[in-house]
């Protein structure tokens, strides 16, 4: 499920800024971006994140602003003087004059030039930690929020299934008797019909109508779609319980359409496919 949340707290006379962004996820992926002196409380960060998001990919990016330029920068002399050695004897093994562009470039090279960093101490990290806290506070709203309007569409959808299966149920009710009516009117054509051993003729006929009959597919049908609402309204509810849930459901429908062979309740059940298609993409998206 996304979310968004960010925040800011002062450290000395900076402001650290916190964003933090959520994305669906089967499990957790933690991504943090953060100047080296946040570095050291890396792992109480992840640690923080990690018992606040169940799973999903989440990006942490904390910035610094508002640091006075002034004295804040230094050279890194010692590596600085060995690049230059290193490069001067590649440049006069392969012939080469030192060139006077060899500075510049060696500045460019990373950690040449250091910025100057306060040590991040226990009141900073507290400042830092409520940020974050607060972050995760506002990403929490705004999952609550897009789980409320997923969780209304969810409740039309699987409405829009139920009606649907009432409307087969008439259909059912008389595709048996049509059924027959037709392997008669068929015996008839053939002149066939006085010469069946009725009783023999009745026994296949009711063996031929049970592997048709969906009348347990219907039931179970409607316990799933029942339960479903039910998972919708309670709090403790997962998208992997109803993802099982919508697998449950599209079993029964599909074993209905195999079963029917009817072509009203065959458009019915291409209905409910639709309807639960849309289900499962959106249910991707819940925790």
């Amino acid at each position: 499920m996304t979310g968004y949340g960010k925040a800011a707290c002062r450290f000395g006379d900076l402001q650290v800024n916190v964003e933090l962004r959520c994305l669906n996820g089967k499990g957790l992926d933690l991504n943090l971006k953060m100047p080296a002196v946040f570095r050291g409380r890396e792992q109480e960060i992840r640690a923080l994140l990690s018992s606040a998001l169940e799973r999903g990919k989440a990006e942490l990016v904390i910035s610094i602003n508002g640091q006075n330029n002034t004295g804040a920068f230094a050279l890194n002399k010692a590596l600085m003087e060995r690049y230059y050695r290193e490069l001067k004897d590649f440049a006069e093994a392969m012939g080469e004059p030192a060139s006077e562009e060899l500075i510049p470039a060696i500045l460019r090279l990373p950690e040449i030039v250091q910025q100057d960093q306060q040590a991040l101490d226990d009141t900073g990290w507290q400042s830092l930690e409520q940020a974050i806290g607060e972050a995760l506070t506002q990403c929490d709203r705004y999952r609550v929020s897009e789980g409320s309007t997923l969780a209304g569409d969810f409740a039309l959808r699987i409405q829009h299934i139920a009606r649907l299966l009432e409307a087969l149920r008439p259909l059912d009710a008389g595709r048996r008797e049509a059924v027959r009516d037709r392997l008669m009117a068929s015996l008839e054509k053939l002149q066939l019909g006085e010469a069946l051993d009725q009783n023999r003729f009745e026994q296949e006929l009711i063996y031929y109508l049970e592997k048709l009959d969906i009348t347990e597919e219907l039931v179970r049908l409607e316990n799933h779609i029942a339960y479903f609402s039910d998972c919708l309204e309670d709090e403790s509810s997962g998208g992997k319980k109803l993802g099982f849930i919508a697998q449950e459901i599209g079993r029964e429908i599909n074993t209905i359409g195999s079963k029917a062979n009817d072509a009203a309740i065959q458009k019915i059940v291409v209905q409910m496919k639709d309807e639960l298609e849309k289900i499962k993409e959106q249910l991707m998206n819940i925790l």
